[in-house]
């Protein structure tokens, strides 16, 4: 039982910074200084360090930079390897498992064990990793790393336990699958070729066995030759040298041929009777020119020979085009008969998969599906229609479809929510797909008991949203909101604010949603705010718009000892932002010298638009230009129902909105919020002299904000300005600055951005500001942005990671250390039931306002509550009250009752104004509130305030603003995202730091109960997309277009194994067809050969240790206890074995009898022919 002292009310400090920031609050666990007269408050806190581990849950999204791509057709289950070392193995619906290996390799290829439940992987680390997929976290069992030789192409042939292992020198090797050891057996590059070969035929790019005969192997080289390798009797059938380099081979399922692509754009059909030259040669999409002579065609990098019986052979190949259609889309062909059908692809080919009936490769393939994986997408094309539809994706593999720009978790949402929006979001599917099934059906899935309601919503460059149903560790997209529709579309080279944001000027930076009442607020990166109310019912309606002025006259200056020297006054209200209602973005609002002034970035529809179902926009709020200078982002935002307010700041001040009566309460700077209680003591400084000065767009911040395609900075979000020496120096002394991130005079984070100071000051021409690039041999600018103050290294030149992996930051925690010019930005903000002074009995709606330098004011508000005064009387807005301080900028509130129970904002029950009128039950406004003294009528008034900055947590009883406990969380790095949620019952709060350390702090007393470095290395990415939520979860985005979710609840990691699927399920393989019986019994060759008796030990001896090194797998707790306890599964593989070995010996039996058949008719023949001519003279015949 923990006993916290509450500190009598109206207790006052010496100064607003005295008590509650002095070093007696430093401790872990500290109280205030003064001696109070106590009341005892109990709060039982039930949490413990045991109840919080962090790992992995599941990863969604389509697998970043994919390489490779293999499919079990048994199975059914489909593996795609990653540059990063990566594989995603996929199955039906809800089986989606994710490995990587540890070395980080490229997946160079991958190679499923058919039907057996282990993957081979192939990797650019010349190793190769056998992964067990019979346990639901796959684990490797062996791992064969190759010391002299690259490895280039592996092939396993159907029920074999021996790989195939092409090397990059030529050479051949042979691993077994079981032990994971070479093979002595060796097919050197220099017995292969002929000896007067003169030239080195170059990499294995193909191996496979030959249909007919599984004695023969088929080795492909780089350099066109191509050889048949008898393996009984080692050496060469035949050799085919052709001119052309060979990318892939594809056998006929009879044997007799093959057919080869070309690095020309020509295919080759071999038949083996005659290998000294081909059978057939084509150019499928080469024309003959006016010369006679063939065009040039891209090469052929993969091709597929399929046969059907009912049809004829399926040509399947990627690439091939004439080099002259220039900007043509990567392309499929598929060649059926005389048929030719090209198939137009988003984003270039990496590898495609033809998918058939059966796995013998000498049997008819009947292929009725070809998976396509392409660079940022995965497709699966419907063969068996001749329209070659594509199959619906199951998979959420589109989040990418526009950069993610920002992320949102809710856990434990009203159940009713999910199926609406899936009922409005299914009307707006797209149609024309295949109506079979999707044909990767494998594993099994089932919905666990620990499952609740859960929506993850998706912000994108393009102004899209997408909210998607993450229930039971699945994904599937429910909505998709376009922000965009709301807005004129800009026309080209309209004005300076399309200059500079051409690309993305709707890109979502945050967003905030009540699922209670449904309502949605979007910030944008221009600056706007777009509110949205759901609704069942289509409707007419007309936008408002409302303009704010939120840009200051005067700099704020946090150095005491300048303003002493230098005491300047400015007017009254110089330095408050004035609304404005409804103006126009029309020329007329233009200085007579050409600056921009009052104007919006973005132009919102006028005229009234017919919305659909579903979030349908009700208010916009645009911040405007200002003397040329453009707005500043929004750095916070908050809105709660309930009380009908919306609030949101940013560098320069806050402003709130009454979105009821569409009007705008409070715009003020951040310094007049203060009024006197100002804790630095600053004084104004005379407006800014040159008012036509060059200003950085602030609206900055996507080239660092997501990763695109393009491997250049959008230049259109900066103004890479041109410096003098002695500028750029200037400049440059002006980022040291230990809290200001300022890089060579630029705005650089939300949390801190100066408006004016620092900039360079560039020479006006009569035609006004004039932007200009940085010129060829200057060093590149280094820029900086960040929800947090984070400093980021972006090379301009660099690849597109590159701009995303440098994280660093240079700050003071100190707020007594800021020496220079700097904006104190509004980090969060917090709509509440509190008390905003300490002399206040009752608690009243407030909002809590957190800035860039560790300050928290209160800000009471005077609400009408019923519903008619609330839609006609103003709401009234106090002059602020407590002043608390923190370390470095503020994060998080929120607020605990006396009994340690979180208390939930006040919000409004969903009501659908559309919806029909219903006289006898008219349409209220019904409000749930959670008053901090509803629930503890037995401890009296009160409630505990939880604030989280950067470096340090408080927790302040209110309302004698009393600090009973302080945590300082980190020292050496800052927190980038902290949120208090509820876990086992209670609630906690937990933070990530830049560092990459995920830490949950106890409540109220803030006990450290989990430290767990998590991340190596944080980049902008997961900083920016890091959220937690109830029921202890996370997610992040692990990489451009996947979404890793984790949790670091305990409970839930138990129950892990029982919500993840079972990617391996015992089913029988399929027999062989009958090959007939003479042919079974005289022809069959294929079915004579041992490898056991060529590659073993005893035949062909050990390989040399020194060639490749045998690494044992950690094949984890799990496997052992799969091995130990999966009994299940081992009697269906053993009932599966007895199955088929009853069925090999039926089969023997039933040819034993048809030959004792035919024997004895042959008997019985051979006596009627010997009577007949028993008794005839032989010239009688």
């Amino acid at each position: 039982m923990k006993k916290f002292r509450k500190v009598l009310d109206g207790l006052t400090t010496s100064s607003p910074g005295g008590t509650i920031g002095s070093p007696s609050c430093g401790s872990a666990a500290g109280t205030p200084t003064a001696a109070p007269t106590p009341r005892e408050i109990d709060v039982q806190e039930t949490l413990v360090s045991e109840n919080f581990q962090l790992c992995k849950t599941v990863r969604h999204g389509f697998p970043y930079q994919p390489t490779a791509l293999a499919f079990d057709p048994v199975q059914k289950i489909l593996a795609i390897g990653s540059r990063s070392g990566g594989v995603r193995i996929l199955g039906r619906p809800g089986v989606d498992c994710y490995c990587q290996h540890e070395s980080g390799a490229a997946v160079l290829q991958l190679q499923f064990l058919i039907n057996e439940g282990a993957l081979v992987t192939a990797c650019a680390d010349d190793t190769l990793h056998l992964w067990n997929l019979r346990q639901r976290r796959p684990a490797v069992l062996h791992s064969l790393k190759f010391n002299r030789e690259r490895i280039t192409f592996c092939h396993l042939p159907f029920q074999s336990k021996w790989l195939y292992v092409g090397t990059e020198r030529g050479n051949t090797h042979i691993v077994n699958i079981e032990s994971f050891i070479l093979s002595g057996y060796v097919i050197m590059w220099n017995k292969a070729i002929e000896l007067s070969t003169k030239t080195h035929p170059g990499p294995v790019v193909h191996l496979s066995d030959s249909p007919k005969d599984e004695g023969k192997l088929l080795i492909g080289f780089e350099s066109g030759t191509i050889v048949q390798w008898d393996l009984r009797a080692k050496k060469a059938d035949f050799r085919i040298y052709y001119d052309e380099a060979i990318h892939s081979v594809s056998w006929h399922h009879e044997g007799k041929q093959f057919m080869c692509s070309h690095s020309d754009g020509s295919l080759t059909l071999w038949n083996l009777r005659n290998t000294t030259r081909p059978f057939q040669v084509t150019f499928p999409h080469g024309k003959i020119q006016k010369d006679g002579r063939k065009e040039s065609c891209k090469p052929i990098l993969k091709v597929e020979y399929k046969t059907s019986r009912s049809s004829e052979p399926f040509v399947i190949f990627s690439g091939g085009l004439s080099y002259d259609k220039a900007g043509r889309r990567p392309t499929l062909t598929i060649m059926h008969g005389k048929a030719i059908t090209v198939l137009e692809m988003d984003y270039p080919i990496v590898e495609f998969m033809v998918l058939c009936e059966t796995p013998y490769n000498n049997e008819v393939q009947e292929p009725y599906a070809v998976v396509v994986l392409l660079e940022k997408d995965l497709i699966v094309v419907d063969l068996t229609q001749s329209n070659f539809p594509v199959f619906e994706n199951p998979y959420p593999m589109d989040i990418h479809e526009s950069p993610v720009t920002c992320t949102a978790y809710f856990a434990d949402c009203p159940p009713d929510i999910i199926p609406i929006l899936y009922s409005i979001g299914a009307k707006h599917k797209k149609t024309g797909y295949s109506q079979k099934e999707w044909p990767i059906s494998g594993g099994t899935w089932t919905l666990g008991s620990h499952t609740y309601p859960e929506i993850i919503i998706t912000g994108h460059a393009d102004g899209s949203i997408k909210f998607w149903d993450a229930s039971a560790i699945t994904l599937q997209m429910l909505y998709k909101l376009k922000t965009s529709k709301v807005f004129e579309k800009p026309k080209p080279g309209e004005g300076r604010a399309a200059e500079l944001v051409e690309e993305d000027p709707f890109a979502v930076q945050m967003v905030s949603w009540c699922p209670q009442s449904r309502i949605f607020c979007v910030v944008g990166i221009s600056a706007h705010i777009i509110l949205y109310r759901f609704s069942k019912y289509d409707a007419n309606t007309q936008i408002v718009s409302l303009e704010v002025r939120l840009q200051c006259e005067s700099e704020d200056v946090i150095s005491p000892s300048e303003n002493e020297n230098n005491p300047c006054f400015s007017e009254q209200g110089s330095h408050s932002p004035q609304p404005h209602h409804q103006h126009p973005a029309s020329p007329g609002n233009r200085t007579p010298e050409g600056i921009k002034d009052s104007i919006p970035c973005l132009k919102v529809k006028d005229r009234v638009v017919r919305v659909p179902p579903g979030y349908q926009s009700e208010l916009v709020i645009q911040l405007l230009w200002v003397d040329g200078e453009p707005p500043q982002q929004i750095t916070s935002l908050d809105i709660n129902s309930a009380y009908g307010l919306l609030a949101f700041g940013n560098c320069n001040g806050v402003a709130v909105v009454d979105y009821l009566q569409k009007t705008i309460l409070l715009c003020m700077s951040t310094l007049d919020l203060y009024g006197a209680a100002d804790p630095y003591q600053r004084l104004t400084r005379s407006p800014r002299r040159n008012r036509q000065s060059t200003s950085e767009f602030c609206m900055r911040g996507l080239s660092n904000f997501y990763s695109d395609s393009k491997k250049r900075i959008r230049t259109s979000y900066q103004s890479l300005t041109e410096l003098t020496d002695n500028q750029q120096s200037i400049d440059m002394e002006r980022s040291k600055s230990p809290t200001s991130d300022h890089v060579n005079g630029h705005c650089t984070s939300p949390t801190s951005q100066p408006c004016s100071a620092g900039k360079p000051r560039i020479p006006m021409g009569p035609e006004g500001p004039r932007l200009t690039r940085r010129g060829p041999g200057r060093p590149p600018f280094r820029k900086a942005q960040s929800a947090a103050c984070m400093e980021i290294s972006l090379p301009v030149s660099h690849t597109e990671e590159s701009r995303e992996n440098s994280f660093s930051r240079s700050r003071s925690s100190s707020v007594s250390s800021i020496d220079r010019d700097t904006k104190e930005a509004v980090t969060t903000l917090q709509f509440g039931e509190s008390y905003g002074r300490k002399s206040d009995a009752l608690p009243t709606p407030c909002l809590w306002v957190g800035t860039s330098l560790g300050v928290v004011l209160l800000i009471p508000m005077s609400i009408p509550t019923d519903q008619e005064e609330r839609m006609e009387e103003p709401v009234t807005i106090g002059p602020s009250g407590a002043v608390l301080m923190l370390k470095s900028s503020v994060l998080r509130f929120a607020f605990l009752d006396l009994v340690g129970a979180l208390i939930q904002s006040p919000y409004e029950v969903w009501r659908d104004l559309n919806a029909p009128e219903d006289p006898d039950r008219p349409r209220r406004r019904k409000l749930v509130h959670f008053s901090p003294s509803s629930s503890q009528d037995a401890c009296g008034d009160g409630h505990l305030a939880v604030v989280c900055s950067e470096r340090q947590a408080k927790v302040f009883l209110m309302p004698s603003q009393s600090c009973l406990f302080v945590h300082n969380i980190t020292e050496s790095s800052f927190v980038l995202r902290a949120d208090v949620v509820s876990v086992c019952n209670s609630v906690c709060l937990a933070c990530f730091c830049a560092n990459g350390h995920v830490m949950t702090l106890s409540l109220p007393s803030l006990r450290p109960l989990m430290d767990v470095n998590y991340l190596p290395l944080t980049d902008m990415r997961i900083a920016r997309t890091f959220c937690f939520t109830n029921g202890g979860q996370a997610l992040y985005l692990s990489s451009p277009t996947e979404i890793q979710r984790i949790t670091y609840s305990q409970e839930m990691c138990d129950n892990l194994q029982e919500m993840l699927g079972e990617l391996f399920t015992p089913i029988e393989t399929p027999e062989a067809q009958n090959r007939g019986f003479l042919k079974g019994f005289f022809g069959g060759n294929a079915h004579t050969f041992d490898r056991e008796e060529l590659f073993g030990e005893a035949a062909a001896g050990k390989a040399s240790r020194s060639l490749a090194q045998h690494i044992p797998g950690q094949g984890g707790v799990e496997g052992m206890k799969v091995a130990a306890s999966g009994a299940v599964g081992e009697l269906a593989r053993a009932r599966i074995a007895l199955d088929e070995r009853g069925q090999r010996l039926g089969e023997l039996e039933e040819r034993t009898a048809l030959m004792m058949t035919s024997a004895e008719t042959f008997s019985k023949h051979a006596h009627e022919l010997m009577l007949k001519c028993k008794d005839k003279k032989w010239y009688q015949f």
